[in-house]
């Protein structure tokens, strides 16, 4: 991202408190992108979501539905999103400096939890496709890389043995929308093609160091390079697959784990007690051998 667009992205965080963590996402990102009318998406941490919203509403409270304003304020604001939400709260329609802005609030605590177990499987997912930070003081770089490597783990599990680079990083970025209801109805069915193949130079660069460390441990193997069809090759033996799965979350594992004890039960002694599929927590992530 070029400094001047940076910079004019940053700009915003002039006019609310301040943030441990901030990063833009979406259409933003995309090369070339100058087209203004696009909506621009924030994601800010803070350590107290009450106290960040007591401050913002005074600052901008016309950034907030009026009924949240004038029913609850702060504690409601925040409770929402705790216990109705995922967590994050969204202020969607905001209009500032003749751009468009959505900026979600999310408690810092939060943000690193679902980084590291998938527990609510919104952010995490997030951070799983290109991302811009413009602030970052607790460094959630760092700990993202937890929530990449097991990305690309959870993406070679629902591989095949041979596929693309494109649709590795398709597979990626598909994992947070499995289950999705938005994806049959609202949304655009073909959003994550669309995604990938306009930042695909993102993903690129985001994954190269974890696809380079699959391939020092022979997990995969790159047969052919043709930009975005790219020809990969993965190890499917069991040792690989254990491998993979040791990298996912310990929430993801255990959710496995029952999932295929309770498969050989059935397999045993035939009787079917309409058990769920093996999924990742929330629903979001099907693993299934």
């Amino acid at each position: 991202m070029e400094t001047t667009q940076k910079d004019e992205l940053s700009s915003f965080l002039s006019v609310l408190p301040p943030v441990d963590f901030c990063c833009v996402y979406g259409s933003t990102l995309h090369p070339n992108n100058q087209d203004k009318s696009k909506m621009v998406d924030y994601i800010l941490g803070v350590s107290d979501p009450i106290k960040w919203h007591s401050a913002n509403l005074k600052m901008n409270s016309d950034h907030y539905a009026s009924w949240m304003v004038h029913l609850g304020g702060a504690r409601l604001i925040t409770n929402v999103a705790d216990k109705v939400g995922v967590g994050v709260h969204f202020n969607p329609f905001v209009n500032w400096n003749d751009r468009k802005l959505k900026y979600g609030v999310v408690r810092m605590h939060d943000l690193v939890q679902d980084i590291l177990d998938w527990k609510r499987f919104y952010l995490s997912g997030r951070l799983q496709k290109p991302v811009h930070m413009l602030v970052d003081n607790l460094d959630i770089e760092d700990v993202n890389s937890v929530n990449k490597r097991a990305a690309i783990s959870a993406a070679l599990l629902l591989l095949p043995s041979k596929f693309t680079e494109e649709d590795l990083y398709a597979k990626i970025c598909s994992l947070s929308y499995m289950g999705d209801l938005r994806m049959f109805f609202a949304e655009d069915t073909n959003k994550v093609n669309k995604i990938v193949k306009g930042q695909f130079d993102l993903f690129q660069s985001m994954y190269k160091p974890f696809l380079e460390e699959c391939e020092t441990k022979n997990l995969l193997r790159f047969s052919s390079a043709e930009a975005s069809h790219t020809k990969l090759v993965q190890d499917s033996s069991l040792s690989a697959t254990r491998s993979l799965v040791s990298s996912l979350p310990a929430s993801v594992r255990s959710q496995m784990g029952k999932s295929l004890g309770e498969k050989k039960f059935v397999s045993e002694t035939g009787i079917n007690s309409d058990l769920s599929d093996p999924i990742a927590g929330n629903g979001f992530i099907i693993i299934d051998f």
